[in-house]
């Protein structure tokens, strides 16, 4: 029997068979079906193949930078529980500062895991239930409006560090912390300029950190209506700044925050 042309083994597959054996193939295996279709002479094939290898190739990118954030674990690879450590909150009028605390695997693969702030909310949110699944421990750190007046920012923003930390279900060896030594802390640490970039310890505890906050201001706006809470998050927006020069202060702002505004007012 004579060897068969790719076009006669796959002359009764149509386009829209390939399309699907495409879409439903993990970005890990798809190499492997560009392979077999490659050599198909359809235009239709052809435009699958060129879609899907840029597919892949970005897949490949992604892994290549997931790599590199994983530079400062591998650093410190001789500990066992490696912990990354970020913070949620210093900046807004309104509201508590959140901390994250996370423990990954060191081989742990989540794609497209970044300084929360460079992703949009339903990414973060995704990212945030992977992150959960395929942690070792995490915990979470919340202080409030009224301590952050007390004891200042960056104390309340240790504080919710330490409070992180304290409710991890395991005790990590080391810290890799964004920007920031914490202080009264008996663990080795490292604080790292724009960690939540470079780390993704520090990467997963900024979006653990950051979903939490955002949906405790979602359920405050709920409570104290007119500052537009769910959309600003306690942030200076021309919204929120008008309605606390029309309305006051709520009960989740910050003294010592918006005394300046409160002046304006007077």
């Amino acid at each position: 029997m004579k060897n068969q042309s790719i076009e006669e083994k796959y002359i009764e597959k149509r386009i829209s068979e390939i399309k699907l054996e495409f879409e439903n193939t993990e970005l890990i295996d798809l190499k492997e079906i560009l392979l077999q279709y490659e050599s198909d002479s359809r235009n239709g094939v052809k435009n699958l193949c060129n879609r899907f290898r840029k597919k892949h190739d970005l897949y490949l990118k992604e892994l290549f930078r997931l790599e590199q954030m994983r530079t400062y674990e591998k650093n410190y690879g001789n500990y066992k529980y490696i912990c990354g450590i970020d913070e949620a909150g210093r900046g807004p009028l309104a509201g508590p500062v959140v901390a994250g605390a996370v423990i990954l695997p060191l081989d742990c693969e989540i794609l497209y895991v970044n300084d929360s702030k460079k992703l949009s909310a339903s990414k973060r949110d995704t990212l945030y239930d992977e992150i959960l699944e395929k942690s070792i421990a995490w915990g979470v750190g919340i202080i409030s409006a009224q301590r952050i007046d007390k004891i200042n920012i960056l104390q309340a923003t240790y504080e919710a560090m330490r409070e992180a930390i304290g409710k991890l279900k395991v005790k990590p060896d080391f810290l890799l912390n964004d920007a920031v030594t914490i202080p009264n802390i008996e663990i080795p640490q490292i604080g790292i300029i724009k960690g939540d970039s470079k780390s993704m310890s520090i990467a997963a505890a900024s979006i653990i950190a950051k979903v939490t906050r955002d949906r405790i201001m979602a359920e405050y706006d709920k409570i104290y209506s007119g500052y537009d809470f769910a959309s600003n998050k306690g942030y200076g927006s021309s919204v929120h700044i008008e309605a606390l020069k029309e309305k006051g202060a709520s009960g989740i702002h910050r003294q010592s925050f918006i005394k300046n505004f409160i002046a304006l007012e007077q």
